[in-house]
């Protein structure tokens, strides 16, 4: 079995992280990674899509996304690109296509087991760095016999790689939005379940929503002061980034329906809280601009008013009494695209550190059993734990407590 000093788990953003952290205090390690170093932004994620961050606000430690436009979006590939580059640039020792099946801890020694595509594996401490997106969740209600294709968002690539026909997309996450608007532009007929979300204004009083995150500190929220709304919020970094009005899809041609609240083999049905979600909406883009103007005023910055950002438009008649049942076959759909998030999936993870809906219990990343470390899920410490812009200082403050708690790391060795 070889045996390593650290192992962190997953080569996306958190792991590589991780792994600069780790090496500018000489703590010996490898990051084992089941695809490619970035995979989920390879194989699960659709070519049109755009990071939703600017890129004057993509980078990670000593190293910030290469760009020609402070305000423009960086491309999937492109992202691709910047994470790959990054982890050159750490000389971050990635072992990729090496899949983690188990993770089990020897009670008498404490260390930890990992059952590998590589083969067995023992380490002292493991980081699981494999992110918040990991199981792609389709609620069982379109039976799978359904004359249309059915596809998770992780699943969607393109317009053009679709079966003919109109499309309907369930869910108006950020993903569900994007993916409904592109095909639109494409031509497609499109029908949209609105379920409830929060919008946000591309831009507001000169600077990006996301700045507007890390000017106000809302980057750093901690979890017990979250937002008790936990509906997604929906922005968009695809066509140079836009506040995103499902009214103005709805202007486009889109046909806008209530939440999804059942299915047969033939027709799906839908609640009647089009409106209602639409105003939830709202209501969040309002808060939202509020919350900047109060921060203005109270700190005094010198920014013009912007009443055109807050103007919302009006909902027509016709969306308080939408369509509550759907023919598939009559209405010409040929797909359904279901963008109705993930789940977290550690069903591999052989020690008792979940609770009963599988969520790892930690303390800001750390366990109860020594050694033992999670880094990039949601608000892991705070607002921003899941994302590029938080992921870093999460890295810095495990592994300082790692660090601090053993003596430095002797070099790798395997043993047979």
């Amino acid at each position: 079995m070889e045996q390593l000093d650290t192992i962190i788990i997953g080569a996306g953003q958190a792991g590589l992280a991780m792994s600069q952290a780790l090496s500018r205090r000489g703590r010996n390690h490898a990051i084992l990674e089941r695809g490619r170093i970035a995979e989920r932004w390879r194989s699960e994620r659709w070519d049109g899509l755009h990071f939703q961050t600017p890129n004057l606000l993509v980078g990670l430690p000593g190293y910030p996304l290469a760009h020609d436009d402070p305000n423009g979006f960086a491309s999937c590939a492109r992202f691709v690109a910047f994470l790959t580059g990054y982890a050159a640039f750490i000389a971050a020792p990635v072992r990729e296509g090496v899949a983690v099946t188990r993770l089990a801890r020897d009670g008498g020694t404490g260390r930890y087991l990992l059952e590998t595509s590589a083969g067995p594996m023992g380490a002292g401490t493991v980081i699981v760095a494999t992110g918040p997106f990991q199981r792609p969740v389709v609620p069982p209600m379109l039976p799978h016999d359904a004359p249309v294709l059915q596809i998770h968002a992780a699943d969607y690539r393109a317009p053009d790689r679709l079966p003919s026909g109109a499309v309907l997309v369930v869910g108006t996450g950020a993903s569900g939005a994007q993916i409904a608007e592109e095909l639109m532009r494409a031509g497609r007929k499109v029908f949209l379940s609105v379920s409830r979300h929060r919008r946000a204004p591309r831009r507001y009083r000169g600077h990006d929503h996301v700045w507007w995150w890390v000017e106000t500190g809302l980057v750093d929220t901690p979890p017990e002061r979250r937002n008790p709304d936990a509906a997604p919020i929906v922005h968009t970094g695809a066509y140079g980034g836009h506040t995103m009005d499902f009214r103005d899809f709805a202007r486009q041609g889109m046909t806008l329906l209530g939440r999804a609240e059942g299915a047969t083999r033939d027709a799906m049905t839908f609640a009647a809280d089009l409106a209602d979600n639409l105003a939830h909406g709202d209501a969040g883009y309002l808060a939202f601009c509020d919350f900047v103007d109060a921060h203005v005023a109270r700190t005094g910055m010198s920014l013009p008013e912007d009443p055109a950002a807050r103007e919302i438009m009006p909902t027509p008649a016709a969306m308080h009494h939408p369509i509550r049942h759907l023919d598939l076959g009559a209405a010409g759909i040929g797909t359904v695209i279901w963008a109705t998030g993930y789940a977290l999936d550690f069903g591999w993870i052989d020690i008792p550190v979940l609770d009963q809906r599988g969520t790892p219990v930690h303390a800001k990343g750390e366990t109860r059993f020594p050694g033992l470390y999670f880094l990039g899920l949601s608000f892991l410490s705070k607002f921003s734990s899941s994302f590029l812009l938080g992921v870093a200082g999460d890295a810095e403050r495990l592994a300082e407590r790692i660090c601090a708690k053993s003596e430095p790391a002797r070099s790798d060795m395997a043993h047979g």
